[in-house]
């Protein structure tokens, strides 16, 4: 769990969001949040070990950095006012296939699964894959886990059919999406409670399938030869 001392850290930072102040308080960061962020992690991966062992990530390369890359944005306060975790599936490039992720705030925890951030060939493959399998979609969706536990599909969409898939396809509206993902919300609170891991793992186990899925329509980078690297 994350101490309420962390999500007060996360409030005092959104008020002070400078280099200044956070080097003056940067001990009370790792000791409210990333030192019980770490030990976070490390729960989830022992429910992953015995239901995905594939998505274990270790804390050091799961958690995401506090600090923000503001070349090229407007905004240029230096530090994000949530933290996170990323845990891709072995053998994928972090951000290149379906993950579990979740963060903390001081307004919220939240909990994600599914393609957030495809290239444009994942896209042309996770839509063909969809438009062969769409049947199977539409059982991962209605399960009763994903109902009660992930809510509804979350992604932004195209306003007309991509290239090459007819408009009358029965999973249509699957195939203009740019992103499948499920976002859920819960109560900052929840972040301080001993059973926070459980709730995690509980929302990660029902977002899988969905994952899984998608995972499986992305095609595999090709294996390089130990001996072609030398």
């Amino acid at each position: 769990m994350i101490p309420p001392s962390g999500l007060r850290f996360l409030a005092q930072l959104k008020r002070n969001n400078n280099r200044e102040w956070f080097q003056e308080h940067k001990q009370e960061f790792d000791e409210y949040l990333r030192s019980p962020m770490e030990a976070l992690v490390g729960e989830l991966n022992a429910t992953l070990a015995q239901a995905a062992p594939d998505y274990v990530t270790e804390p050091g390369k799961a958690i995401f950095r506090i600090y923000r890359d503001t070349r090229f944005s407007a905004d240029k306060t230096p530090y994000k006012t949530h933290l996170g975790a990323l845990f891709p599936k072995r053998g994928m490039a972090k951000l290149a296939g379906g993950s579990l992720y979740f963060h903390v705030s001081a307004s919220e925890a939240l909990v994600a699964g599914g393609v957030y951030a495809a290239e444009p060939k994942t896209l042309l493959a996770l839509r063909t894959f969809i438009a062969g399998h769409h049947q199977e979609l539409h059982s991962i969706l209605n399960a009763r886990a994903a109902k009660t536990l992930c809510g509804p599909l979350h992604g932004t969409t195209l306003q007309r059919p991509p290239k090459g898939f007819a408009a009358t396809h029965p999973a249509i509206e699957f195939i203009k999406r740019k992103q499948w993902y499920y976002d859920v919300t819960l109560d900052a609170k929840e972040a301080s409670r001993p059973g926070f891991a459980r709730l995690i793992g509980k929302h990660f186990l029902a977002m899988l399938p969905l994952v899984e899925f998608l995972n499986r329509g992305i095609p595999k980078p090709p294996r390089i030869r130990e001996d072609a690297l030398r």
